[in-house]
């Protein structure tokens, strides 16, 4: 294990010790520009909000093109083709550092916007729309490339990190009691880290038909997935991984001196940390675990088809069905109101919390991954808890409603789950009501963000989160390859 740590340092060490210099020197440059670009509203729709042409980190014809065609279509609702046009480039525009590393590969090292850092999932969510794109745009090709091999190389660094620095740069949370090292920016670890990696290689190798990307440094990034998964079953004991922070905030840090809250083994896989970066309070976080079992197939499907590792997809294979059997058994609720629905975390002892957080993964987002199918009945009645006061963590007010977390706190809606319920939902009104509210909540910046209060959409966090904006673009063009056109062009500014 040391050994193949060392060539992994060897092989990204130089390249991303200076790249990290660049991007501090660039981010300085383009954070303020962007940043104050978008402080404040803006009354004019002519008038894009992206940065100016010559200050975009990376460009793509396809992309481009798909931009003027939508705006052309939506010209029925200017303000919709307005933020669309704002949002959809957002992680291209400002986010994205594309460049051939020392050993002649695509490397790209991607923001998640005002926190200049690489988060494994943010990532491979961010950079998910454009790979539409990749089989006939060679600079998309190579940025999606980039960003899969650069975090195939980071996986290997450390499979229980979250979040990277662009290079030995050290961060704020240096001193964290965990195993830190200087390539981490955070070290929380969390099981979609590891399936987000797995889900934009793979289609990206659907689309593209490139197994290039499957070669040593995805051998050995697929060995340290299985090998985490497996020592956080907690089989024999609480594995090598411990995580504790000094801070007043509680969902910041685990309880019992860095391991977490007891968890009995029954198959399913720990996760210390939500996708919210969230400490988990029940160890089993059951939207992550269905999101495990769909990214261990595609791993041995990948292993068995492009590297001719049999015995290792097996295992794959075989964790994958264990997990599957363990859900099945401890996932579910029989609830007085709704039926049968999905726990959010379990322990395996028989607690349970059942609420859902904003953060894909969340049980709302579960048919959007594909990890069920949106007609599985249990998904149905859980989707309608979520979207209730029964979730302690839905809020509803004047401005707009929707699932929150306790990462932003009480009365804090995130658009994200605004989107989940878009895209998993096939009743015209339902996803009409949705989009008006993501128009409605922009605090007339044309953006997406974070998070806004319930009762005063100028009220918000994160001006700058390339996720959310990307995100939103994706839904618009799904709803177009769905035949929606008609509804979105319903879709007018209301305040």
């Amino acid at each position: 294990m040391k050994k193949n740590l060392l060539c992994i340092l060897a092989l990204t060490g130089a390249g991303l010790l200076l790249s990290g210099v660049l991007f501090a020197q660039e981010k300085d440059k383009h954070q303020i520009s962007f940043a104050e670009a978008i402080a404040a509203p803006a009354d004019n729709l002519a008038v894009t909000r992206r940065p100016a042409p010559a200050d975009r980190l990376f460009t793509a014809p396809a992309v481009e093109a798909k931009i003027a065609e939508v705006k052309q279509l939506l010209a029925g609702a200017p303000y919709l083709a307005w933020m669309f046009e704002n949002c959809f480039p957002n992680t291209l525009d400002t986010t994205v550092h594309y460049s051939v590393g020392e050993d002649g590969e695509d490397d790209t090292f991607v923001y998640t916007g005002d926190i200049h850092a690489m988060w494994l999932r943010d990532s491979g969510a961010q950079v998910w729309p454009y790979v539409r794109f990749a089989a006939t745009d060679e600079a998309v090709r190579k940025m999606v490339r980039g960003t899969i091999l650069r975090q195939l190389k980071l996986i290997c660094i450390d499979p229980y990190a979250n979040a990277f620095n662009a290079g030995p740069t050290g961060s704020e949370w240096a001193r964290d009691l965990t195993d830190m090292n200087p390539y981490l920016h955070e070290r929380k670890y969390e099981i979609d880290s590891l399936c987000y990696p797995i889900r934009l290689a793979y289609e990206y190798w659907r689309v593209t038909g490139d197994s290039s990307i499957f070669g040593d440094v995805w051998l050995e990034a697929a060995g340290k997935i299985l090998q985490t998964f497996r020592e956080q079953q907690r089989k024999d004991g609480h594995g090598p991984y411990h995580f504790q922070r000094r801070t007043a905030a509680q969902y910041d840090t685990m309880a019992n001196s860095g391991y977490g809250n007891p968890a009995k083994p029954v198959g399913l896989i720990c996760s210390a940390f939500r996708p919210s970066d969230d400490a988990t309070l029940f160890l089993y976080l059951i939207p992550s675990n269905f999101f495990a079992v769909t990214s261990l197939r595609k791993m041995a499907d990948v292993l068995t088809r492009v590297n001719g590792k049999a015995a290792l997809a097996g295992e794959c294979t075989a964790l994958a069905d264990e997990v599957a059997a363990a859900l099945q058994q401890y996932a579910t609720y029989d609830h007085p109101k709704y039926g049968r629905v999905y726990a959010y975390e379990v322990d395996g002892f028989g607690n349970r919390v059942l609420m859902d957080d904003a953060n894909v993964p969340s049980l709302l987002a579960m048919a959007y991954l594909g990890d069920v199918p949106a007609d599985d009945i249990v998904y149905r009645n859980t989707r309608r808890l979520v979207w209730s006061e029964d979730n302690p963590y839905f809020f509803r007010g004047s401005a707009g409603e929707g699932i929150g977390g306790p990462h932003v706190g009480f009365d804090m809606v995130w658009p994200m789950s605004i989107m989940m319920r878009a895209f998993t939902s096939t009743d015209e009104a339902e996803i009409r009501a949705c989009l008006q509210m993501l128009v409605d909540t922009d605090a007339g910046t044309g953006f997406i963000h974070e998070s806004f209060h319930k009762d005063d959409a100028t009220r918000y966090t994160r001006s700058w989160f390339a996720w959310q904006n990307t995100l939103f673009g994706e839904l618009i063009l799904k709803l177009i390859d769905d035949g929606r056109l008609p509804l979105l062009l319903q879709i007018q500014k209301t305040r």
